[in-house]
């Protein structure tokens, strides 16, 4: 017996020691997982973390659970901390140094499964929504304060920059190459209205689906798409030969380009704190103006120069303005390249739940604008932050249906978001907002544009009126045997008599033959522009290799007479010279450097007097600006009421779009911006088409049209609430 009970007491101490022996071991295999798990992270993010105390340890630095978003300092306590976890169970022990991850969220995160008993009604559920999307408006601003403002917000300041220069780009491509498109397109007016208006049209389209895809999908990825959608087609609009093809690509480029404007100052006013985000989103407009001066130096450069082409045959031509249309597209190009180097907005993760994504980034901000200021000692002592739960998630079908059937779904499902978001804007909480804000937009768009494309086409209108007074007239002219081998312009012809002359190698730009008679003459190689036949007699007359074709002889007789290999072309009815070229993109550069004043400006009061006083004087000395349009009855005169009025309105539209960023919720913005941005597109083909069917007819209409609508957009923006000094929605 006592040999059994020896037996049973080594058994047990044996039993018990092997346990200890285990445990031990499985003590030391953790430390040196969770050790090698910590090399991992710091090698994926090659940062350091700070140590992250539990929650149960926030009593010890005096800071709640609801409100300890930050680490206190203090080491002070650090001895008592250590021997605090004196007398615990060795399995729960943290030891000092261990990687204890990314902090997590607290409250309702997309990483905490709701029981089904939990469901409530929609309104609670949306209230307390609100009730988290204020808490992480008001940490989120405390956080960016404490992330600064340096390299980080610089270099994405750019990146975002040539985003906003691609746009600017795109709105004067098609105006510039118009003259000489017609050439190989053969356009007609109305083809050439068109032209000129689709452009807005995919915009419209483009600032609407970008937007409100923003919302749901992220702005980073929302802005690769939309660029690269612009890269392709304008790349593809340079290379396509026929209109149809050509009109189709500049759409399709418009759609891709509309996403910029509303994505690009909603990302980048996510990553400013409230007192530098007037400013510095009013600097970013500077980009659009840069947009506008880079188009008018390349057309300038490159456009005029013929040589710069080739053709194979008659089927295919390359000409100069189609190598501008390929260099229009280097914006776009440039900004795909730099976004990819930059993270998602972090507002918008923390607004769909995602708080480690959104917690990484911020630390990125941090360290990046610490090391630049030299303080990479420095760390970032958030730990937690608030996050808002997704309203609603994706189906998931499993892994047996089909892919079609899931793309269905996902498409399905993100199309219902959207367009939900979109009724949001017009929710009772928004309704009143977003009316006025839709009247103001509305109002400036429509005065804005159509004013800046009336401009030009008034000069082109007085350059016509002057040219036309240079014309000189002939009467009842014998002309015989005679050479003719040099250009004639701006002629009028009447009741001329010309026999067995030759005209060869020649141009004729503006020349117009009245009742005249042309006898045994030989026309060769002959090139037109502007250029008629009325009531004439052709006897015995030859046409080689020229483009007089019989659409330019109007009631006109041809006696014996033959054309004779027809140059292929169009009937052009404006004149088109280098000169003019120049002019008009000389123009346009004054035009858009003009705005200079008016951005730096804005920039510097857009935080000092707010945005509602900038938005209503600067609409307010615009409309006055209008009526001293009365008194531009000169080209020069007309070029400096246009940059007036470019410098002038430019700080409304820097207003306006700080404005619309900071009245509506993250959640919402870019849809809203999206909406607003596609009605100012509308506002802006109403408006041209509306102010340009007034030129040569009177000025009177356009600057009562324009004056008006400033007007009444100023006494609105009066009516909308100030933002200056608020935290981000």
């Amino acid at each position: 017996m006592e040999d059994d009970s020896r037996y049973r007491d080594g058994r047990s101490e044996f039993i018990r020691g092997a346990k200890d022996i285990a445990k031990v071991a499985k003590k030391q295999v953790g430390k040196k997982v969770g050790r090698g798990m910590d090399r991992m992270a710091d090698e994926y993010t090659r940062r350091s973390y700070k140590r992250f105390e539990e929650e149960d340890d926030d009593d010890d630095y005096g800071v709640s659970g609801d409100a300890g978003y930050y680490h206190s300092d203090s080491r002070g306590d650090e001895d008592a901390h250590s021997d605090s976890t004196e007398g615990h169970d060795e399995e729960d022990e943290i030891y000092e140094g261990e990687y204890q991850g990314i902090p997590r969220a607290e409250g309702k995160g997309p990483g905490l499964d709701v029981p089904p008993q939990t469901y409530r009604d929609l309104a609670v559920a949306e209230g307390e929504r609100r009730k988290d999307q204020e808490e992480l408006a008001e940490q989120y601003e405390t956080i960016l304060q404490e992330c600064g403002h340096g390299k980080f917000q610089w270099t994405l300041y750019f990146c975002l920059g040539l985003a906003l220069m691609a746009d600017g780009v795109e709105i004067f491509v098609v105006g510039f190459v118009l003259p000489f498109a017609e050439k190989d397109m053969c356009l007609s007016e109305p083809n050439k209205g068109m032209l000129g208006l689709i452009v807005y049209l995919g915009m419209m389209v483009g600032a609407f689906v970008w937007g409100g895809l923003a919302d749901r999908i992220g702005r980073r990825q929302t802005l690769l798409i939309s660029l690269s959608i612009n890269s392709v087609f304008a790349f593809f609009s340079s290379f396509v030969q026929g209109y149809s093809s050509f009109l189709f690509c500049r759409l399709a480029s418009g759609v891709g380009i509309g996403g910029s404007i509303p994505i690009v100052f909603s990302y980048y006013s996510e990553f400013l704190a409230q007192e530098k985000r007037g400013e510095h989103l009013s600097w970013l407009c500077m980009f659009w103006m840069i947009g506008g001066i880079y188009a008018s130096a390349m057309a300038w450069a490159i456009i005029p120069h013929y040589g710069w082409s080739f053709q194979m045959g008659s089927a295919y031509q390359f000409h100069s303005w189609r190598v501008f249309v390929l260099v229009c597209a280097f914006p776009a190009v440039a900004a795909i390249s730099a976004l990819t180097t930059m993270p998602e907005s972090p507002r918008f993760f923390l607004e769909n739940g995602k708080h480690d994504e959104a917690w990484m980034i911020l630390k990125q901000v941090h360290d990046t604008n610490m090391r630049a200021k030299g303080y990479p000692e420095r760390v970032f002592s958030v730990t937690t932050i608030k996050t808002v739960k997704p309203r609603d998630e994706l189906v998931d079908m499993g892994d047996g249906a089909p892919w079609y059937d899931k793309w269905r779904i996902k498409l399905t499902a993100l199309f219902h978001q959207v367009w939900e978001n979109f009724q949001a804007v017009f929710s009772p909480q928004y309704r009143r907002t977003t009316y006025m804000m839709m009247a103001v937009w509305f109002s400036m768009s429509f005065s804005y544009y159509g004013l800046t494309v009336w401009f030009p086409d008034m000069i082109k209108y007085l350059q016509k009126q002057d040219y036309a007074s240079r014309t000189k007239v002939f009467m009842k002219e014998k002309v015989e045997h005679v050479t003719f081998n040099f250009t004639l312009e701006n002629q009028i012809h009447r009741q001329g008599a010309y026999f067995n002359d030759r005209f060869v190698n020649l141009k004729m730009k503006s020349m117009v033959f009245e009742d005249s008679l042309f006898e045994e003459c030989y026309f060769e190689d002959v090139t037109s522009s502007n250029t008629f036949f009325k009531n004439c007699t052709f006897i015995a007359t030859v046409f080689y290799n020229t483009d007089l074709f019989k659409y330019r002889l109007i009631n006109s007789k041809l006696i014996n007479s033959t054309f004779r290999h027809n140059k292929e072309g169009c009937l052009l009815s404006d004149v088109g010279d280098d000169n003019n070229a120049y002019m008009v993109y000389f123009v346009s550069f004054l035009g858009t450097l003009a705005v200079l004043p008016g951005n730096i400006v804005s920039a510097l009061l857009m935080d000092k007097i707010g945005r509602l006083r900038m938005l209503a004087g600067s609409s307010v000395i615009s409309c006055v600006s209008c009526f001293l349009l009365s008194f531009g009855n000169s080209e020069s005169a007309m070029i400096a009421l246009l940059c007036l009025f470019g410098g002038i309105s430019i700080a409304s539209w820097n207003s306006l779009d700080v404005l619309t960023v900071e009245l509506y919720p993250s959640d919402k913005r870019t849809t809203a911006f999206g909406f607003l941005n596609a009605l100012c597109k509308l506002a802006a083909v109403l408006g041209i088409s509306i102010f340009t069917s007034f030129v040569g007819i009177t000025k009177a209409v356009p600057i009562l049209f324009a004056s008006g609508a400033l007007a009444a957009g100023s006494f609105l923006a009066l009516k909308l609430p100030e933002t200056r000094g608020q935290v981000l929605k």
